[in-house]
């Protein structure tokens, strides 16, 4: 029993070993194979990539101990309103860190203004959000990194790098109009990759009367004094009678968020590659039954001597396999070199306005995709495996 286990094995390799060997003489159609299955991975990692670049974009922005106070019912800041006194008991309320002055909390507005992308020139949906001072404590991973903060009381803005990169207009010192005011661009904020990189900031006193939102904001972002105040802060809001609020970690409010988008691009990435694949396939069963009938005469010749239909069915397999592991590494590689990093937006349809990201080419893709790519090659040589274990060994011998 053991020797034929064995004796299988050393078939394997012996048939295996063969087929590698005579791979040069398949030049053509093992390229073709090789080139299907590469454009089929850098397009599935690709396009994987862009929903988890946007993904962790929404993801990492916030922490622990950072929450969104908006209108109870409310699923996104564009449908939530509250007024002057909801800010005043929200900071108040227990849980809300303090400084020297006052509650670490910022009211805050939301609108869309208009600005054309640099790299088509189309018009996009821009978010500029009105905030208070506490703001620059909120986030405290923000920093200007040209120019300077604008100044309460004026119509100046800061741009966030994710939006200046994107967007036309946004350099130090331009001057926008919109809806008939003038606003100009005083500074450049870095917010560490975050959703806010793509927003706009102005003070959000003067947004107010521009816009014609009186004295309504649409959201209170504050830090906690800790993680772990998140539940007492979230009681003390409930209780209140004066309220119809609802409490969220910032954290979890734009991983949710994100869920749509990220949902849509894996979904049509998904079939995109799929359709590709099937293509792949095809091309990798014509390779391998080339393959097959080029060695027609070795294959009878080594069933005569005794081999097993088993080992051949591995060893073209294993062909086909490795035409397959050589595309997928070279089609993870390219999406790696040609996509990581590479800054685009794209919209969020929870707040209908862009939203600037990296690709993110991550090792679990380009895992994915060269799983994909054997996948495929398993499939395109399973026939074409099993027609080379069944050919009649009389038949091809009569060929020699």
């Amino acid at each position: 029993m053991v020797s034929g286990i064995v004796g299988w094995f050393l078939q394997i390799g012996v048939v295996t070993i063969l087929n590698i060997r005579t791979m040069t003489q398949r030049v053509a159609p093992s390229v073709v194979a090789v080139v299907g299955v590469t454009g089929v991975v850098a397009v599935f990692v690709a396009v994987l990539s862009m929903a988890e670049g946007f993904r962790a974009t929404m993801a990492n922005t916030g922490s622990a101990d950072t929450v969104m106070v908006m209108r109870s019912g409310a699923d996104s800041e564009m449908t939530s309103i509250l007024v002057r006194e909801d800010v005043r008991v929200i900071g108040d309320a227990a849980g809300i860190r303090r400084t020297a002055d006052g509650p670490v909390v910022s009211a805050e507005l939301f609108v869309i203004v208009d600005l054309p992308k640099r790299s088509t020139g189309t018009t996009a949906n821009v978010p500029l959000r009105g905030v208070q001072s506490q703001a620059y404590l909120v986030r405290d991973n923000l920093r200007i990194v040209e120019g300077r903060r604008f100044e309460p009381g004026r119509n100046e803005i800061i741009a966030g790098r994710g939006a200046a990169s994107q967007f036309a207009g946004l350099e130090v010192g331009r001057v926008l109009e919109w809806s008939g005011n003038s606003w100009t661009v005083v500074g450049i904020f870095d917010a560490g990759g975050t959703v806010a990189d793509s927003e706009l900031w102005c003070d959000a006193s003067v947004l107010q009367p521009l816009y014609r939102r009186g004295n309504s904001y649409q959201v209170v972002r504050a830090r906690l004094e800790s993680p772990g105040a998140f539940d007492r802060l979230k009681q003390a809001l409930a209780s209140d009678p004066r309220l119809n609020l609802t409490v969220v970690r910032e954290s979890e409010y734009y991983a949710e968020q994100s869920q749509m988008v990220v949902n849509l691009i894996t979904t049509l990435g998904t079939l995109v590659a799929g359709l590709m694949g099937i293509g792949a396939i095809f091309g990798a069963v014509n390779t391998m039954y080339s393959a097959v009938a080029s060695r027609m005469r070795e294959i009878a010749t080594l069933r005569a001597l005794g081999f097993r239909g088993g080992p051949v069915v591995v060893s073209v397999l294993a062909e086909a396999l490795l035409l397959s592991l050589v595309g997928g590494v070279i089609g993870g590689a390219i999406a790696y070199v040609g996509f990581n990093g590479f800054r685009t937006s794209t919209v969020n349809w929870q707040t209908f306005s862009q939203v600037a990201f990296a690709f993110a080419v991550t090792p679990r893709l380009v895992a994915s995709g060269i799983v994909y790519a054997l996948l495929m090659g398993l499939v395109g040589g399973i026939f074409p495996a099993i027609r080379a274990a069944r050919l009649p060994v009389v038949t091809a011998l009569r060929e020699l």
